[in-house]
């Protein structure tokens, strides 16, 4: 454990946290984009096939293994700095709880349109983009200025 506490590997890690939430949340932000574009093909031609293709590509290539390389360096940090005893922290948590919960959504939503069974409207998933967008402010304000 001592790994986790020397200065130069908190660096290395919070690096490596860094590049794996970027990479999560641009699967986040496009896919729902990918969606609404989704939504406006008919089933059963080769365009809703590509899509349902890109979809998930996106999401098993670079989404969830961003997600898990996160969560997994991110454990690591809340180590290093004892986050669990830092207000701000669990502030920061609850907003990751819901960011994974849009996480699960979006894979429910592509499943979805894998077994034509999509039922939302193109305007549903142009509102679901930007949620993970405002969550990520959140997240990125609380990391960095710490206001409590």
């Amino acid at each position: 454990m001592d790994f986790l506490y020397d200065a130069d590997n908190y660096l290395w890690l919070k690096s490596f946290h860094l590049i794996s939430v970027m990479s999560w949340m641009a699967g986040m932000l496009y896919l729902p984009r990918l969606f609404v574009y989704h939504t406006q093909t008919e089933i059963g031609t080769d365009e809703y096939a590509r899509f349902c293709t890109m979809e998930r590509k996106l999401m098993r290539g670079i989404v969830n293994p961003a997600m898990i390389l996160s969560f997994i360096f991110g454990i690591a940090l809340i180590i290093s700095i004892d986050a669990l005893s830092q207000h701000w922290f669990h502030a920061k948590l609850l907003i990751l709880f819901f960011m994974t919960g849009i996480h699960g959504m979006l894979s429910k939503y592509r499943k979805a349109f894998l077994r034509n069974e999509n039922v939302k409207s193109e305007k549903f998933f142009r509102i679901i983009n930007e949620i993970p967008a405002i969550l990520m402010i959140i997240i990125i304000i609380l990391a960095v200025t710490k206001p409590f």
